[in-house]
């Protein structure tokens, strides 16, 4: 862990050192996947396309400007594995493990970043967290990757099979949504696929729920009890699926270019898969450009909520989602308090919320006013592209090869922003807190 002392860290704050940390990140990246090694024609990618696509890798999106397993070589794959890797589970996460191996001791400033990094509330069992984080990915990256390789090597050599079901599956728990099928095809060769869809969905979910979340759920058996955060997390992630299940299926029933092309259980499975991949996974079983406006729409305000804290994906977040919910149906009801499952929320998280909520629409309108006018692109399709790089969901409609410069440098700063959270880009942004020692008279304003 010298390497705060190496790059005079030691006097930042945590929200400044993760954001200064993913860009070193992305740019080491961007350089590696330049070179002409990473490319199979043996040209180096544009420095705009290889920056890209390392920002794509290391914020855990899928937008690809170039297609993965056409354009890149093996090396050239396995640094965007690696990116993604570092990206899902965060720099400091393995920074902390390279140190276990070492027998260093963790610092507390070094508690306080992976505090930030790990969206806790407290530094009170970080360090075991974390120790739990990686036995959790290896863990359910394994068995995915092993599900993966059994049935793909019905289809192809073993050994391709092996490369593809680790590949996969790193990037689906990532929540990353990079594929190797060519053609930005991503999942859709196997739409109707019990096995495939399963085992996707299995790993975008348990990736997107959080690590606290998992640990609560393997130590049920012997606590009994759920926190408060796992019971929203749950609750909301099992609602939003099938909500959004509901809605797609409903909307693309009769759509000959989407679901109108399966039978009943295909139109189940495509469905339930298109609900789930907004949790910012970015994989898909159907033609997204294909699905009706209505249908996008939604779509589109699934990634804005996005996955829940504590794991590999972005978005604002379940639990804020339901905090805003739950605060409307308070407020409709005319309670003082703000209740979810019998315990009440402090003012304090319900301020966060709206104001990470506010922040997050007021950026995504900005990034999306500047494109329509860069890009000659259909609004909803622009709207799409900027949610899906904000929420690091990596769905697309088609339009980001098709970028100009100025847009793919907007949708990397998108990607950038939603990986961190815009809260913690304004906290590493801002000069030190100063006490304020006084309190500004109350004053009456009429709402509504």
């Amino acid at each position: 862990m010298n390497l705060f002392r190496m790059l005079k860290l030691t006097t930042w704050s945590p929200p400044r050192v993760l954001v200064t940390g993913f860009a070193l990140i992305i740019m080491i990246g961007s350089f590696l996947l330049y070179i002409p090694a990473a490319s199979t024609n043996g040209v180096s990618l544009s420095y705009i396309d290889a920056l890209f696509t390392a920002a794509s890798a290391v914020c855990v999106t899928g937008l690809v400007v170039v297609d993965t397993g056409t354009h890149f070589t093996i090396f050239g794959q396995i640094v965007i594995l690696t990116l993604i890797q570092l990206g899902g589970l965060g720099f400091m996460t393995m920074a902390t493990l390279f140190a276990f191996m070492l027998k260093k001791r963790i610092s507390l400033r070094e508690r306080l970043i992976l505090q930030e990094a790990m969206n806790q509330s407290s530094i009170e069992g970080i360090v075991r967290l974390i120790k739990k984080v990686f036995i959790y990915s290896v863990v359910i990256e394994l068995a995915g990757a092993v599900l993966f390789t059994i049935r793909w090597a019905f289809d192809m050599p073993f050994k391709q099979a092996v490369y593809f079901g680790i590949f996969h599956s790193i990037s689906l728990f990532n929540n990353a949504g990079f594929d190797l099928f060519g053609e930005f095809r991503s999942l859709t060769l196997y739409a109707e696929d019990p096995i495939i869809n399963i085992t996707a969905m299995l790993l975008i979910i348990l990736g997107g729920i959080g690590f606290v979340v998992l640990s609560d759920l393997l130590d049920y058996k012997k606590t009994r009890r759920l926190s408060l955060h796992s019971k929203v997390v749950l609750s909301m992630t099992g609602v939003l699926i099938m909500v959004g299940a509901f809605v797609v299926f409903i909307f693309e029933y009769t759509n000959e270019a989407t679901l109108g092309l399966y039978g009943l259980d295909g139109k189940v499975w495509t469905s339930f898969f298109q609900s789930v991949t907004p949790r910012t996974a970015g994989a898909n079983t159907l033609d997204i450009a294909s699905l009706r406006q209505a249908t996008q729409f939604f779509i589109i305000i699934l990634m804005f909520i996005g996955a829940s804290p504590g794991s590999t994906g972005s978005g604002i977040k379940t639990t804020t989602f339901a905090i805003l919910l739950a605060s409307v149906f308070a407020m409709i009801r005319g309670k003082d308090d703000v209740v979810l499952f019998r315990m009440r929320l402090a003012k304090e998280r319900i301020l966060k919320a709206l104001t990470i909520t506010i922040l997050s629409l007021v950026f995504v309108v900005s990034i999306t006013m500047v494109l329509t006018t860069t890009e000659d692109q259909q609004f909803l399709k622009i709207l799409f592209e900027t949610t899906s790089a904000f929420g690091t969901v990596g769905l697309s409609m088609g339009i980001t090869p098709e970028l100009t410069v100025v847009g793919k440098l907007l949708i990397c700063l998108a990607m950038f922003v939603g990986r961190l959270g815009p809260l913690t880009l304004a906290y590493a942004l801002k000069t030190k807190k100063e006490k304020t020692l006084y309190r500004h008279p109350e004053g009456n304003l009429i709402i509504g």
